[in-house]
């Protein structure tokens, strides 16, 4: 596979990662498509095993997102800024501290953004419960596995 097309797959896998964040868009479905483009093209056993992963990874998210409750965040200027805190935190924290740190680093934006618009300690810990309540875990899962399958890809096209 040329560099031309996997730099074409690592877009639309970026693409589906600022997907999760945007309400229309369906992030975890574009990445997963991406995988399977890069293993379709890319016949060796690495790129199947990753496809295999992705699929068992994405099936996992689906099963944990249908059992945490159907709440939805609703959408509106103030939510777009908090997403983009919470993803841009989730990115850092999984460079940071490789993987785990994607769930304290989305937190901790979802936190910050609380805090600059609210002003106090007490009520953007409260903000924070509320946002994680009203769907921001379901956020949470979806991008932590679409961010899962990423570094998965990576570390198959760069060691692989």
């Amino acid at each position: 596979m040329g560099v031309w097309d996997l730099l074409l797959v690592g877009l639309v896998i970026l693409l589906g990662l600022c997907g999760v964040l945007l309400p229309a868009m369906p992030g975890s479905w574009l990445v997963w498509a991406a995988v399977m483009w890069w293993a379709l093209k890319d016949p060796q056993p690495v790129a199947w095993w990753v496809l295999v992963g992705a699929t068992v990874l994405l099936l996992v998210s689906l099963g944990v997102r249908w059992a945490l409750p159907p709440r939805r965040l609703r959408v509106n200027r103030t939510n777009s800024r908090m997403l983009a805190y919470a993803g841009a935190g989730s990115v850092l924290g999984f460079v940071l501290v490789p993987v785990l740190g994607a769930i304290p680093g989305f937190l901790a934006g979802v936190y910050l953004f609380e805090r600059l618009r609210l002003g106090r300690h007490a009520d953007a810990v409260a903000a924070l419960r509320t946002v994680m309540r009203a769907g921001g875990s379901r956020i949470l899962v979806e991008l932590f596995t679409c961010q899962l399958i990423a570094a998965a890809w990576a570390g198959a096209v760069v060691w692989g």
